[in-house]
């Protein structure tokens, strides 16, 4: 299993350059590194010096690069659905819809990448994996995948369990899944439990600093500041821990540390031409993600939930309980706590927001 890490920022402020100057700095102490882009444009072939393509291709030692190229992933994907649907039905109805025709539609890049990443951190073949997505919206659109597709099997499995329409799907569900998760259902029966194990995984990754770690990156620009500190907390609302701050293209980080306390702010200098090694040496200390603030705490002595919701104010968080759920909005962001037994059903007795903690009460 690979070390994930992603970098969050206004367009512009360099995350791709800090992304590449990370993997460089993972590959120079020999860990085998991949990095992952999103982005289809020529930006990151140029800034790395070399062409990349879908597969990953070795720039340069313990270091390998890819570009995601989805409208290739849903071509090969849909012939795989199209195969299987041959397979298990008598009249397929797919067979006249060809994957070379299909167009991307919004939200599906981030659909293929989670998995293509989910795939290679599970070959083993790589360390580190360092993922540069296309918007650090977008990415933490992406990343929250496994906490909300969990959320609706919770809440939807007691009206799938049993259903005539479900039972009739069954066959042609189960190889399909297979083939979209890349699961091996041959050893098992095909349940709404073992996909439950499935977003489960991705949760427990998500959650996990020392598995998966985003960092921010910005200026000195104010509204670029402000954009940091407003997806700091929208990384918290997810469950993705953020370990540092990066100030790129400066020398000192005099004015902006305050802005991010707790965190660390590293400056990094302006790079020039060809030299990563400025850029290397002065990026945040990756080891110590595990001392960043943990996104939700559970004390269940106390019985309280507490959050950690930098970058927004009293006015812009929202608690809903409905039913057995409890909701934390904020931003674009909703989180679902998932309660443990001793909490699940409760009543919420109140809450607070301060010094940025939301401490909800049971």
């Amino acid at each position: 299993m690979a070390q994930i890490l992603t970098f969050l920022g206004k367009g512009g402020t360099g995350r791709t350059t800090i992304s590449i100057a990370t993997a460089k700095y993972y590959a120079s102490f020999g860990k085998r590194v991949l990095l992952a882009s999103q982005g289809s444009g020529p930006e990151f072939g140029l800034l790395l010096g070399t062409s990349v393509t879908s597969e990953p291709t070795e720039i340069e030692p313990n270091l390998h690069a890819i570009q995601f190229d989805t409208p290739t992933m849903l071509e090969q994907g849909w012939e795989q659905v199209k195969s299987l649907e041959a397979k298990y039905l008598r009249t397929p109805f797919f067979k006249e819809v060809y994957g070379q025709e299909l167009a991307v539609l919004p939200a599906m890049d981030g659909a293929f990448a989670i998995n293509a990443i989910r795939e290679y951190d599970a070959s083993n073949e790589y360390d580190v994996i360092v993922f540069d997505g296309t918007s650090d919206r977008e990415t933490l659109r992406m990343l929250g995948i496994a906490e909300i597709a969990g959320w609706y099997l919770r809440r939807f499995r007691q009206v799938l369990d049993g259903s005539d329409i479900v039972r009739a799907l069954s066959p042609f569900v189960q190889p399909v899944s297979a083939a979209v998760l890349n699961v091996d259902w041959s050893q098992t029966e095909f349940t709404p439990d073992k996909l439950d194990d499935l977003f489960g995984e991705g949760k427990r990754t998500l959650f996990d600093p020392k598995r998966m770690a985003a960092y921010l990156v910005t200026t000195n620009d104010p509204v670029s500041i402000a954009v940091a500190k407003y997806r700091w907390g929208e990384a918290q609302q997810i469950g993705l821990t953020v370990g540092g701050v990066v100030l790129n293209r400066a020398t000192s980080n005099e004015g902006v540390a305050a802005e991010f306390a707790p965190l660390t702010v590293s400056a990094v200098p302006t790079r020039l031409g060809d030299d990563w090694q400025s850029s290397i040496e002065n990026l945040p200390d990756f080891s110590q993600v595990a001392n960043a603030p943990k996104p939700m705490e559970i004390d269940l002595a106390a019985q309280t939930v507490r959050l950690f919701l930098p970058g927004f104010e009293k006015k812009q968080v929202k608690l809903i309980q409905s039913g057995p759920e409890v909701t934390v909005e904020a931003g674009e962001q909703r989180h679902n706590i998932f309660l443990p037994p001793e909490l699940s059903g409760k009543s919420v007795k109140g809450a607070k927001f301060q010094d940025r903690y939301l401490t909800i009460s049971f």
